[in-house]
């Protein structure tokens, strides 16, 4: 049986939301599945994703292929990577430790990243609302109607 790591999409029209899931490459898109491994919002700012990264490995490790979008948030999230460390260790290159060690400061590098990028975001927000503020056009004061006689002061 050939298993896939994919994305199951949910979420209304035009408010996509997936599931990423462990699936038979044979069952649709949004159906049967082996086991849920975590989750992906891509309408935040930068996109959210939360998965478990032990189930990953373990899904990898038997075999299980992640589609080309799987595979990039894989990467982004260090799964691939703790994974290459891993086999590094099988072959006894280095040991647990030091691979977890270079995992954990690559991985702090990369949440110091998205917080940047998140603070980006939010600071972009903020400038656009100020912008939108001051360009609003001044009240105009209403001009008395010719019909009607000027108050006698």
């Amino acid at each position: 049986m050939a298993v896939k790591i994919r994305l199951q999409r949910h979420g209304s029209k035009k408010r996509p939301f997936y599931f990423i899931v462990v699936a038979d490459a044979r069952a649709p898109r949004d159906g049967k599945f082996i086991q849920k491994i975590g989750t992906y919002n891509p309408l935040t700012h930068p996109a959210t994703v939360l998965i478990d990264r032990q189930k990953a490995l373990e899904w990898l490790g038997n075999g299980a292929q992640p589609t080309d979008t799987v595979r990039k948030i894989l990467s982004s999230k260090g799964v691939l990577y703790l994974k290459h460390l891993l086999r590094g260790v099988d072959l006894g290159l280095f040991d647990h430790a030091t691979a977890m060690n270079k995992f954990e400061s690559w991985h702090q590098e990369q949440e110091n990243k998205i917080k940047a990028r998140q603070e980006a975001a939010a600071r972009e927000r903020r400038q656009r609302r100020t912008a939108a503020r001051t360009t609003r056009p001044a009240r105009v004061e209403e001009a008395p109607k010719q019909d009607e006689q000027p108050a006698a002061e």
